[in-house]
């Protein structure tokens, strides 16, 4: 309570019914309001506030309400005008004063209540990143990642109970971090590369040997090529029909904050190298499909861009096509000369830009180097208006 600027303290004090969790409500102590803690699950919360309309509701949430916090999933479910939001100095705010960054030049990122690994993205040379975590083993988990792929050197800072009486700090490096810290608290990285660190840029064109896989993927340059036909746009879904180990999926959702990505898959075991792929290189939410299409993409949420790598047929084409929001991309590969007439074919039938792409690698011939072709790909791409 001693953090909030006097207009808000007065709200909280006015009110009838107090939301929060356990640690805000020992926070805001010495008031009269009915408590009540965060319901299980915790989306009961919208019809629990809605159930209270006519008193005085207020909801505790930490720093911001609309920045990583609950104020947000509040505002999507009830009119905005119903609500008064009150922000006070975040997390992120305090984090950077007290390590002296410029926010403007950070990464603001949570993993509270969410896969940590979808850190993994951001992890460059030179990058300064704050993070809300999970809890008290999510720097060590955090420490881990950044190890494994050579940013062991990365200097590490937890920040607890930042503007209160028992504000601790955690100073350490990766590689050898090992300090025992408070469940509640905000993570600051440096990332520091070693010579040999794995580099991840989330400009797509990631190397072949990143992923795992039975070797049916598409390869790094094609790849590259697809993924700037399909455009990823931030909160963007994708689906990936016949994603195999996931590749162009997961490029996706590195390439753009919150892009979503549904791969169908039949073969169980391209699904799981796809699900190892997407923990392994910081895409832990792609959803992955059992089926076969057309009939797989029944139900599934509107994509705004669909990458056919496999399966296609015609039908495939006419279903996806349907369900394509308007200005999604479309772009289909083909190898073979059958999956190439028929691109052919759709293209004649709906106009898009139909190309070759022949990528030749250099590769020891001998005691010499020679130009060795990949399997030339027929492209189509499209945008729906």
């Amino acid at each position: 309570m001693a953090g909030l600027v006097p207009a808000t303290r007065a709200i909280v004090e006015a009110a009838e019914v107090i939301i929060g969790g356990d640690r805000h409500h020992v926070l805001a102590e010495n008031l009269t309001a009915e408590r009540l803690a965060w319901p299980h699950p915790f989306d009961a919360l919208i019809s629990t506030i809605k159930g209270l309309r006519g008193r005085r509701v207020v909801v505790l949430a930490t720093g911001d309400p609309l920045w990583f916090s609950v104020g947000a999933r509040i505002g999507r479910a009830i009119d905005p005008s119903q609500i008064v939001y009150h922000p006070q100095l975040s997390a992120f705010q305090l984090a950077a004063a007290r390590m002296g960054w410029s926010l403007p030049d950070v990464e603001t990122l949570t993993v509270h209540g969410r896969p940590v690994e979808q850190m993994i993205a951001f992890i460059q040379p030179d990058a300064r990143l704050l993070i809300l975590t999970t809890g008290a083993e999510t720097p060590a988990q955090i420490a881990a990642f950044l190890a494994a792929r050579g940013f062991g050197q990365s200097r590490m800072t937890v920040l607890a109970a930042m503007g209160g009486k028992d504000e601790a700090r955690y100073d350490g490096v990766a590689e050898s971090w090992a300090h025992e810290v408070p469940a509640f608290n905000t993570l600051a990285v440096e990332c520091i590369a070693a010579p040999d660190a794995a580099l991840l840029p989330r400009v797509p064109g990631l190397a072949d040997d990143l992923f795992q896989s039975d070797g049916t993927m598409t390869k790094q340059e094609i790849r590259a090529v697809t993924l700037a036909k399909l455009m990823p746009m931030r909160g963007a879904l994708l689906w990936d029909i016949g994603c195999g180990c996931g590749s162009v999926a997961i490029e996706w959702m590195r390439a753009a904050r919150y892009a979503r990505a549904i791969g169908i898959e039949p073969r169980a075991d391209r699904r799981a190298f796809a699900a190892a792929n997407a923990l392994a290189l910081g895409a832990p939410k792609l959803d992955l499909i059992d089926g076969m299409v057309p009939a797989a993409l029944q139900g599934l949420d509107a994509p705004d861009a669909i990458f056919i790598g496999g399966g296609l047929s015609r039908e495939t084409f006419d279903a996806a096509w349907a369900a394509l929001r308007p200005l999604g991309r479309l772009v289909a590969n083909a190898v073979t000369l059958e999956s190439e007439a028929e691109l052919i074919a759709l293209h004649k039938a709906h106009g898009g830009d139909l190309v070759k792409l022949s990528v030749h690698r250099a590769e020891p011939v001998g005691r010499l180097t020679g130009w060795r072709p990949l399997m030339p790909v027929t492209q189509w791409s499209l945008v729906k208006r």
